[in-house]
């Protein structure tokens, strides 16, 4: 549920920012994530808009992710968990714990959801994420 109130834009800032300095850096997420991003700052202020969508209902993000996740080759379970790794230990490190247990929330089902749709475009029968 998204709630105005959680936390401000510098906030969800913060995090997106971190994390993603983070998957960069990443072994196993940064080549994957370097390779399809031609444009950081855009691609950084497109994801403080979809989590400030989320987390405070401000309705500012206008993409559809779906598609350019269902789009990637090779993905595999173990790439999401290590993208939920990251996230929770970049949300645990936020001042504002009430929206990093939130995000984390939100994280865990938008990872979920990705992963069915990755698997569902490619005519396999969804399979949760352990």
């Amino acid at each position: 549920m998204s709630d105005p109130t959680l936390c401000t834009e510098e906030e969800i800032a913060r995090l997106v920012h971190a994390f993603y300095a983070r998957v960069r850096q990443d072994e196993a997420l940064g080549p994957i994530f370097n390779a399809h991003v031609d444009d950081w700052p855009h691609h950084l202020a497109k994801l403080v808009d979809f989590w400030s969508a989320l987390l405070r209902g401000t309705g500012r993000f206008d993409g559809a992710p779906m598609p350019k996740h269902a789009a990637l080759p090779d993905l595999r379970p173990a790439l999401f968990q290590r993208w939920l790794e990251l996230f929770r230990e970049t949300a645990a490190e936020q001042e504002n714990q009430a929206m990093a247990q939130q995000a984390c929330e939100m994280a865990g089902r938008i990872a979920q959801r990705l992963w069915a749709g990755y698997q569902v475009s490619r005519g396999q029968q969804p399979e949760a994420l352990a």
